[in-house]
């Protein structure tokens, strides 16, 4: 029982990180229709940004707010840049520009911070373990991430849905050409998005590094799951996004926890060692076809989406 709540817990932290990466991604996708491999460049750069700006300072909460600062502009700067030359274009174009910018993003990382990766220390508060429940601990990180990540998407939402700039944005994701008609900046809308999007991205990354470390290409492979969401959730929807991101979550990580046990019935300790975590990939997949098959626009569509 106390494994279970541990790993629902752990399953619920690594779907909320999901949820942010794939929250920005599934906005400019939605609203831009722009295929943007390079989100997870900014996922890594979030990462080096925290690392660097904590060891300067001295101080995480200030590297932190430096870090996100940095992504922001670094995102406003690579659509101002790179993205605004692809809108309109086909999407076999997006993805050989943004693929580019992968190969970019990962050699400029390599250059200024070099080829090890790079810590980022947890003030001493955070690294501490806190009872949840009668004799069950947690990490305090850990559960931070949740809390934070919780915030996040309840602040997103709410802008979304509430305030101005939210309805021009899901208007933009409807119509665009109407909302420039209508005397709006488009192209100010979409820096800011994409702004926004990044400062997300680069949010999830520092969070994971203090996790594991902060890497050349560590966004690739979880810019794979990050699609995932949003095909299951829905593309352009935050909402849905957010539902797909948590059940992604907890099927990865109680799946790579309970499945090499299920299969010792049937294999040996080291078959069931090896195939565990494939077959828990797999599983990700498979409901994700299968929600292809049933809702091919995804679980909570948002209006208008192509």
């Amino acid at each position: 029982m106390l494994l279970f709540v541990e790993q629902f817990l752990n399953g619920l932290q690594f779907g909320l990180l999901l949820f942010l990466l794939a929250a920005g991604l599934t906005l400019v996708f939605g609203i831009m229709d722009l295929v943007n491999l390079a989100h997870g460049s900014l996922y890594m750069v979030g990462a080096y940004f925290a690392a660097t700006f904590t060891a300067w300072t001295g101080h995480f909460v200030g590297g932190v707010l430096l870090a996100l600062v940095a992504t922001l502009l670094v995102g406003m700067a690579v659509e101002v840049i790179a993205m605004r030359r692809l809108y309109g274009r086909d999407h076999l174009d997006h993805v050989l520009a943004t693929f580019g910018l992968i190969l970019f993003f990962n050699e400029l990382v390599r250059l200024i911070w070099g080829p090890a990766g790079m810590n980022l220390t947890l003030p001493p508060w955070l690294n501490t373990a806190v009872e949840i429940l009668p004799g069950v601990y947690y990490s305090m990180y850990r559960l931070s991430i949740i809390v934070v990540a919780l915030a996040v998407a309840t602040g997103l939402y709410l802008i979304v849905m509430r305030t101005r700039i939210g309805m021009l944005i899901r208007a933009g994701a409807s119509n665009r050409e109407m909302i420039s008609a209508l005397g709006i900046n488009i192209k100010l809308l979409y820096t800011f998005v994409f702004g926004v999007g990044a400062a997300l991205a680069g949010l999830a990354g520092l969070m994971q590094a203090a996790i594991l470390t902060a890497q050349i290409g560590m966004g690739e492979n979880i810019l794979i799951l990050a699609f995932v969401v949003i095909i299951i959730g829905g593309i352009g929807s935050i909402r849905g996004a957010f539902i797909a991101a948590i059940f992604v979550g907890l099927i990865d990580t109680v799946g790579r926890a309970f499945l090499p046990d299920i299969l010792k019935l049937a294999l040996s300790p080291a078959a069931a060692a090896t195939a565990a975590p494939a077959l828990s990939s797999m599983l990700i997949y498979l409901v994700m076809a299968i929600i292809l098959v049933v809702r091919p626009a995804g679980l909570f569509p948002a209006p208008g989406s192509r």
